[in-house]
């Protein structure tokens, strides 16, 4: 494994590149931009362990409650409920999503993978729990059982092994990339850096698909609070804006959502409508994760 810094940088992950010094990027069939839906199913745990972390935005100011029956219900109705409305949203617009699916959702609710499976869908492995967090309070022998264990559940619940990690919370640590490069996986979509998958300094080689947290919907109207009826428009703002760059130089562009937040019934109509306006567009190539890293390392090899 190599060091984690080197010198004029604060790590040897990746290196430096200015978007307008780089070659032309190609999509399939000359598209613009390449669009993926990251779905996330996750389990909330009532009452997680003293040593789990949990992402800070989502803390109590007032006190860490135990058992946080509000925060469970909360996302719990997203398993229940909301996510049956964005299955719907997605299926009316014929979107391929990739599932960010954690281990301890795989055994919670084997209904919903059933029903993303029946659907043709990719799923990325997703850690564990939504309650703990990768961060720098585990040692490498934890985080690589860790990760090994959330991609043997994905494959064992799914009939298929995921090609990629997506970070609970973008947590991650110095090691993370490296670790799931020699677990054998294709991509991480952990790095919110760039308007185009780049790829990283680990071998065999991964692939960072930059999904961006500003209109991750948790994100934009949970903890930004932006008003609901503002999430079509900013949606297809940022992707006008992508689509007319990669009229030279293709561009991503991802969409991630939390069924306990946009499957909410004053939500969805926003989503449909955010929806609605990226089928407006063409030239777009509609794509999982893996297919986005599939079409990068075939463009590497042929040097492109």
């Amino acid at each position: 494994m190599p060091s984690y810094r080197a010198p004029g940088m604060d790590h040897d992950l990746y290196r430096f590149s200015a978007l307008p010094a780089r070659p032309p990027l190609r999509w399939p069939g000359g598209a613009h931009v390449a669009f993926a839906v990251v779905l996330h199913l996750e389990h909330w745990e009532l009452d997680p362990p003293a040593a789990a972390v949990r992402d800070p935005r989502f803390k109590d100011p007032f006190g860490d409650f135990r058992p946080d029956y509000r925060a469970y219900t909360i996302r719990e109705y997203g398993n229940r409920v909301g996510i049956f409305r964005v299955f719907d949203a997605l299926d009316r617009h014929g979107i391929r999503p990739t599932v960010a699916v954690n281990a301890a959702a795989c055994g919670r609710y084997p209904y919903l993978v059933d029903e993303c499976r029946r659907r043709g869908w990719e799923f990325a492995a997703h850690a564990t729990h939504a309650t703990r967090m990768v961060t720098a309070k585990l040692d490498e022998a934890r985080e690589r059982e860790l990760i090994a264990r959330s991609i043997d559940t994905v494959a064992a619940a799914t009939g298929a092994r995921p090609r990629g990690w997506v970070a609970q919370d973008f947590g991650e640590t110095v090691r993370t990339p490296y670790l799931l490069a020699e677990a054998g996986l294709d991509y991480v979509a952990d790095w919110p850096n760039d308007d185009q998958p780049y790829p990283l300094n680990t071998e065999p080689s991964l692939i960072s698909i930059p999904c961006q947290a500003e209109w991750d919907d948790v994100q934009l109207l949970w903890h930004r609070r932006v008003f609901s009826h503002r999430y079509p428009d900013l949606v297809g703002e940022a992707l006008s804006v992508l689509h007319r760059e990669g009229a030279g130089s293709g561009r991503y562009f991802g969409l991630g959502l939390h069924p306990w937040l946009i499957g909410m019934p004053h939500r969805i109509r926003y989503l449909n409508e955010a929806l609605e306006r990226i089928a407006g567009f063409d030239r777009l190539w509609q794509a999982t994760l893996g297919e986005i890293a599939g079409h990068m390392k075939t463009q590497a090899a042929d040097g492109a």
